[in-house]
């Protein structure tokens, strides 16, 4: 009798059945590891005080009727000169005030120990024990990185927001390209903003996850993908090098103050997604190849 013919001859009852939400056990599994970690909540609460930073530090400056610097350059410095005048302002500049090192040094934290931590504390081998398998543990390792990005872009907006609307005024708000628009268009547009610092952290995090599937050792994947953004930035700082500066997953992540003019700028942002969605195609397939084809010894 063939083995076919043995399966259909057991019991129903006897047959392995699979559940169709096991993967979805698994990425639950995933966020539950990296949300537990106290790293991971002393680092959200970090990015939790800066906008409390930013908002009182504006608050003092301001107190005696004076104002803070002045930029037209869609940044920072722009944000915070409209600050006093609606607080909604302040989640744009605490994002840019974390995207350029807070942020992206948090995503490298979480996304280099994402396979190298298992690896160091022993528990990687019997991970791949379970019916997972290296492709869905991978992509799950993947995935609650990317959560953690949007809930650490979260933290600051939302903590900003709230700082905003108590020690500032609200209402209507004057885009930086000078256009009047209702509170609840400007709300939108934060979300929008949040969405997209969120996604131009992905490039950074398909980096960190490649990084960590070369390394045993956590604190060396962490440390190899912090490095490894400081230099970059430094690269996309040198005048010099402006050649390659389109090429570099930092060099438009401030684009996202486009989307707060009237009409919204929209070729800096596409060329930031479709860069980050690069990074994400050629590291990922560099990561799934690494650890698909790696011997796990730990």
């Amino acid at each position: 009798m063939s083995q076919a013919e043995v399966r259909d001859a057991l019991p129903e009852r006897t047959l392995p059945r699979r559940n169709p939400l096991w993967t979805l056990a698994l990425f639950r599994s995933e966020l539950g590891i990296v949300f537990r970690r106290w790293r991971t909540v002393a680092l959200l609460g970090v990015l939790a005080v800066v906008p409390v930073l930013i908002g009182i530090a504006v608050k003092i400056e301001t107190s005696d009727g004076g104002t803070v610097g002045e930029s037209e350059r869609g940044d920072g410095l722009a944000f915070l000169s409209q600050v006093t005048n609606n607080g909604i302002f302040l989640v744009f500049a605490s994002l840019a005030a974390v995207l350029p090192v807070f942020l992206p040094m948090a995503i490298s934290v979480v996304s280099g120990d994402s396979i190298a931590g298992e690896a160091s504390g022993g528990t990687l081998r019997y991970l791949l024990v379970a019916p997972a398998g290296r492709n869905r543990l991978l992509l799950a390792k993947f995935t609650a990185v990317l959560a953690f990005c949007l809930a650490a872009t979260l933290v600051v907006a939302t903590t900003a927001l709230a700082v905003g609307a108590i020690l500032f005024p609200v209402g209507d708000v004057t885009l930086i390209s000078g256009t009047p628009v209702s509170f609840a268009e400007a709300l939108g547009r934060a979300v929008a903003v949040a969405g997209v610092v969120t996604l131009s952290l992905v490039g950074l995090a398909a980096v960190g996850l490649f990084i960590s599937t070369l390394s045993g050792s956590g604190i060396a994947a962490m440390a190899a993908t912090v490095g490894l953004l400081i230099s970059v930035q430094i690269v996309d700082a040198i005048p010099q090098l402006h050649v390659v500066h389109p090429y570099l997953f930092t060099h438009y992540w401030l684009s996202f103050a486009d989307l707060l003019r009237d009409p919204v700028h929209w070729d800096e942002v596409v060329k930031n997604l479709g860069l980050q969605g690069a990074y994400l195609a050629v590291f990922g397939s560099a990561a799934w190849a690494r650890f698909t084809s790696r011997d796990i010894t730990a």
